[in-house]
């Protein structure tokens, strides 16, 4: 399936009112969810899938249970490469005592050659990072606690 083809079923969807398409061609899946006719839980898609060469996202909600710190972990949602920077040599998107806006950038995986932004599912700060920058994380391995 071509990035064109992608974009232009990300645009179907952001126009309808539908909440999740999944679409498979060529052994390639592609499920894109915009989320407006649904409450989010713990394991439903939040944001819309999209392929290299863009780094874009392609993420879940990443929301396990309370950490020990209090706050709520934030979870893989794949199996992949774990990358707290945008790009080789870059600061990381955030660092313990940061305070993140929900929506916001945490990290990276990389999975199959395409990169997945794990976002923020509340505000407030980082209490604890949990992966390491190049570490392989398993889908459901707690990444980061957010307070």
């Amino acid at each position: 399936m071509d990035l064109q083809k992608i974009k232009t079923l990300i645009e179907f969807v952001g126009r309808s009112h539908i909440s999740e398409l999944v679409v498979s061609q060529d052994g390639t899946t592609v499920r894109i969810s915009n989320g407006i006719s649904r409450q989010a839980t713990a394991t439903e898609d939040l944001t819309v899938a999209r392929q290299q060469p863009a780094r874009s996202p392609v993420v879940k909600d990443a929301v396990a249970g309370e950490g020990d710190k209090g706050g709520l972990m934030v979870v893989a949602p794949v199996f992949g490469l774990l990358h707290r920077s945008p790009s080789p040599g870059a600061p990381p998107f955030v660092k313990v005592g940061d305070v993140v806006e929900a929506g916001q950038s945490l990290c990276i995986i990389e999975a199959m050659k395409v990169f997945n932004t794990v976002s923020a599912h509340k505000t407030g700060p980082i209490l604890r990072i949990l992966a390491d920058d190049g570490q392989e994380v398993d889908a459901g391995q707690p990444l980061m606690e957010i307070g």
